[in-house]
């Protein structure tokens, strides 16, 4: 059985080549992008055995996102096949400053937003270390939400550790609406991630990334916190303590899919009895990810080590 199992959605990503606009190219690339099945396989090229269980329609595009996950190692036995609804897409952008990247969703009545809690395997899930969601599910559909709250049930009653990145998506729901969904969900979760905007704005926490962590702290004891940074690298609220991780000079191709990235290392620490370490490889493991096109970064253990190798002799 995996360490860990991950539930969300992945969608068929269309991507203008660098340096040409939507409107302009005429070629697209194909990629299979989701942030859940993204943090599946960096675990699993880091060497934790890892499941992602979604909900896909049997045709040939559903079959391309089941076989790229697969293709890393990722168990994906549990995918739910139906003949109904659509596979979603997206299309990106690259922008380069000051042009902003742009994303265009196209994924409404996909068969993922339509899932019943009842069709999970449940049993597989009790299995596992631990489950790892994402804010994005409970943005979907009123379905996805009850999802994401009976998994939370599901992992506490076995004794798992639950694992969450708020990961918001402005064009799915505001920040209001983000907040009064997931914040009746946090009392359950052991590990959290978000970025300093995303604690502001949709958590409602305020001030500088220490002070917004003590404040998390207080409301959530029990809480490991990882709060990445828009200037790159990343604090870790742990036991007590907060651990600083510097990031790394970076030269962006793209830089979507850095943040499942960050998780997927952190949680190769963490479920070896190690989170300083997870903070390293998080950080390290994000900032590889930029060099990458597509969602997900193309690394594995001993890439992470040869870069914070590389860093800490930079410091000497």
């Amino acid at each position: 059985m995996p360490d860990v199992v991950t539930i969300g959605e992945t969608l068929l990503r269309l991507t203008a080549p660098p340096g040409f606009g939507l409107e302009q190219t005429e070629i697209l690339r194909l990629e299979v992008a989701g942030a859940e099945s993204n943090v599946a396989i960096g675990l699993s090229r880091l060497g934790i055995s890892s499941g992602w269980i979604s909900r896909l329609v049997n045709n040939p595009l559903g079959r391309r996102i089941a076989n790229k996950i697969r293709e890393h190692g990722v168990d994906v036995s549990r995918v739910i096949w139906t003949s109904e609804g659509r596979v979603g897409l997206y299309y990106l952008e690259l922008g380069q400053p000051p042009r902003p990247y742009q994303v265009i969703y196209d994924r409404a009545g996909s068969a993922f937003s339509q899932i019943d809690p009842e069709e999970v395997d449940w049993n597989y899930i009790r299995q596992a270390r631990l489950i790892h969601l994402t804010g994005i599910t409970p943005a979907l559909s009123l379905n996805c939400y009850r999802l994401i709250c009976r998994a939370i049930q599901e992992a506490q009653s076995a004794g798992l550790k639950i694992s969450f990145d708020v990961n918001y998506r402005s064009k799915l729901w505001s920040p209001e609406a983000a907040r009064q969904a997931i914040q009746p969900l946090l009392p359950a979760i052991d590990v959290l991630f978000c970025t300093t905007q995303e604690a502001i704005h949709v958590l409602g926490w305020n001030g500088d990334p220490e002070t917004i962590l003590r404040e998390a702290a207080q409301r959530y004891p029990r809480m490991t916190i990882v709060l990445t940074l828009e200037e790159g690298g990343a604090l870790l609220w742990y036991e007590g303590q907060i651990y600083t991780q510097p990031g790394y000079p970076l030269e962006p191709i793209d830089r979507v899919g850095a943040g499942d990235a960050m998780v997927a290392g952190f949680l190769t620490g963490f479920l070896h009895g190690d989170p300083l370490r997870g903070l390293a490889y998080g950080v390290a493991y994000a900032a590889l990810k930029h060099t990458f096109i597509g969602d997900i970064a193309w690394c594995n253990q001993s890439d992470l080590e040869q870069l914070i190798h590389n860093q800490q002799a930079r410091w000497r």
